[in-house]
């Protein structure tokens, strides 16, 4: 009788199988796929950028009346520290954004369940939603200062509105994108209501509200950037439109910078977070 010949595979153990499937995925990922991250990478193109500002600024390419130099934006930027106007100010601005940004989340996340776990929710809610995503916040400006006033409820309503309409897209985006076989699933196994919404739902909308968190986060600090120039009495944007006033560029840049890092930094954190959160997916950034 003869004998059949298996697969070198089949030979080496019942899991080997899988083991080389697996790294036939690496291999092909590494030589289809971007590369191996780059330690540092995000900060080669800011210090790219850096060196461009300064080199700029040496050789005269740059007109310093027109941009200041770098050295003169952390020299004043050290005078504002000295005199404590750069701290007030920031605090003033923290609080307004970090105040809209968290009503905006509760808003959205909320508007985005009900739109998202119900079609009479979606139907009430989903339209003016959309609406409100194609108009401007800060095309409703004029008539939030008539019903609010130029104070700091405006202020931060004008924020709450920039952040909840990206949570609301991204999360009920999410929820409606979870594969029916998971609710086919739950139905089977008898799970309750709330039992699906937290062991399915929530979970599966996740990676939805954390890309709608990473645009929030953006859209509350341009948000508050208009909003401080308009007859403000504090904030970064009042030290900018001050410094506009007596034509001070080197205290303007100052400001755009802090509101960078400031952008930049928030963004990371929300980054870093869905890191850890979605540390089971295997994505190309990976």
């Amino acid at each position: 009788m003869s004998t059949l010949t298996l697969p070198r595979a089949l030979h080496t153990g019942p899991h080997s199988g899988t083991g080389t499937a697996a790294a036939a995925r690496r291999r092909t990922t590494r030589r289809l796929g971007p590369g191996r991250p780059i330690r540092g990478s995000a900060a080669i193109g800011l210090l790219t950028l850096l060196v461009v500002w300064s080199v700029g600024s040496l050789t005269g390419f740059i007109d310093t009346r027109t941009l200041s130099a770098p050295w003169t934006v952390v020299t004043t930027a050290g005078d504002l520290i000295a005199d404590g106007r750069l701290q007030t100010n920031l605090a003033v601005s923290a609080q307004r954004a970090f105040l809209g940004l968290l009503i905006g989340i509760a808003v959205g996340t909320a508007l985005a369940l009900v739109s998202g776990l119900s079609r009479i929710g979606e139907a009430f809610i989903d339209g003016p939603v959309q609406v409100k995503r194609a108009i401007p916040s800060l095309a409703l400006l004029p008539l939030l200062i008539l019903w609010l006033g130029i104070g700091e409820p405006m202020k931060v309503v004008t924020i709450t509105l920039g952040v909840a309409v990206p949570v609301y897209i991204h999360t009920h985006n999410g929820l409606r994108t979870i594969d029916a076989r998971y609710v086919e699933l739950a139905e089977t196994v008898g799970l309750s209501r709330w039992g699906f919404v937290t062991r399915v739902i929530l979970p599966g909308a996740l990676p939805g509200f954390l890309l709608g968190l990473r645009f929030a986060v953006t859209a509350a600090w341009l948000s508050l950037v208009v909003v401080e120039q308009i007859n403000g009495t504090a904030g970064i944007g009042y030290m900018m439109e001050l410094a506009r006033t007596y034509g001070q560029t080197e205290i303007i840049v100052v400001g755009l910078v802090l509101y960078g890092v400031l952008g930049y930094g928030s963004d990371a954190v929300v980054r870093l977070v869905q890191r850890r959160a979605l540390s089971w997916r295997r994505t190309l950034a990976d």
